[in-house]
């Protein structure tokens, strides 16, 4: 049963890790330098698409990877914009809102699933990739919408889950594979007479893949290429789709170097093997929608020709998320245990990405 603290918890949670990585980026910097240290990568690239749109800036060089970062965020970023004089410091802003919201919306996920909401939250603030949450980048707005479109289709408010999956939609590409989970969602539950609620239409369940679509037909009027998000991956970051063994052989040996990039890639390894156990463990526990959900994403990684960002991914499969809260219930030296292993990580990948290294 949900509780009125599941909220409360979740916020005080997050708020309570937001103030510590204040505190510990101020450390030896001016307040005013607190911003300049989170304009990072594509924290940086996000608000170049606000300020100019998908052609760049007519200053720099052009850069072809720009339409593989969807149009929600820098939206949003432009709105702020209107009162918030930093682009910077925008970003940071709506991570901070994004991030609460998905936070109350996962511990009432976890608790609707029998599990401390607190503990949900808590395991994914720990993870190594967490950085990624407070920074300029799309992962708490996109966890803004899904999670709490999850958890509209758990509760059967499925007018509610589709809008918000198509929120999740406008913000990256993974708003696509949570929309054809939810259609997995919606079939099983009404195959199995376990549909809360009022059945949607079908019709309804279509709304999720709309911003895709008019994503790529504005591409397709603006420079003739339907796919110019995927392609985009491949102009900017090299990323076209190989056989998965290419894509492992070839992060394997990225991984055994001595530069700054091997630690990296020996993270996106790591972030391999967890997201391949937490597929085995979905299907084993015969938790379709949600292998859906994540299997997909997976899929589009390990085939891409090099992993990248795999661990970041991780952030966003909420269900590895509830799953650690309900062992961290039944098991609470297992919660302890991973807070003393990821937590570390975590801050070392934090400082890793307030100095520019490439941190996922």
């Amino acid at each position: 049963m949900i509780t009125r603290s599941a909220a409360r918890d979740a916020l005080l949670v997050w708020s309570g890790s937001r103030a510590g990585l204040l505190v510990a980026t101020l450390l030896g910097s001016a307040l005013n330098a607190y911003v300049e240290r989170w304009k990072q990568w594509d924290a940086g690239l996000f608000v170049v698409i606000a300020r100019y749109g998908y052609d760049g800036d007519p200053a720099a060089p052009p850069d072809a990877g720009l339409p593989a970062f969807f149009p929600g965020l820098p939206a949003i970023l432009r709105i702020v914009h209107l009162v918030v004089p930093d682009w910077t410091a925008c970003g940071l802003i709506v991570s901070l809102v994004a991030g609460a919201v998905a936070m109350v919306a996962l511990a009432r996920l976890a608790e609707l699933e029998g599990a401390p909401g607190w503990m949900a939250v808590l395991a994914l603030l720990l993870f190594p990739t967490a950085v990624f949450l407070a920074a300029g980048y799309s992962e708490s707005l996109f966890l803004a919408f899904a999670i709490p479109a999850w958890l509209a289709a758990r509760r059967g408010q499925w007018p509610a889950a589709v809008i918000l999956a198509a929120g999740a939609s406008c913000v990256r590409i993974t708003g696509l594979f949570l929309a054809v989970a939810l259609v997995v969602e919606y079939v099983l539950r009404r195959r199995s007479r376990e549909l809360p609620g009022r059945p949607a239409p079908w019709p309804l369940l279509a709304v999720p893949f709309l911003p895709l679509v008019f994503y790529s037909f504005y591409h397709y009027r603006r420079s003739g290429d339907w796919l110019a998000w995927k392609h985009a991956q491949e102009a900017g970051w090299g990323r076209e789709t190989v056989w998965p063994w290419e894509s492992w052989s070839t992060t394997w040996h990225a991984a055994t170097g001595n530069d700054d990039f091997a630690v990296a890639f020996r993270m996106e390894i790591a972030g391999a093997v967890l997201a391949v156990a937490v597929l085995v463990w979905l299907a084993v526990r015969r938790r379709w929608s949600e292998l859906v959900y994540t299997g997909l994403q997976a899929a589009a990684l390990m085939t891409s020709a090099y992993y990248l960002s795999v661990p970041r991914s991780l952030l966003l499969w909420f269900p590895l998320w509830t799953a650690v809260a309900g062992l961290g219930a039944r098991r609470p030296w297992t919660l302890a245990l991973y807070g003393l292993v990821a937590g570390p990580l975590m801050v070392l990948n934090t400082i890793r990405f307030l100095t520019g290294a490439w941190a996922g």
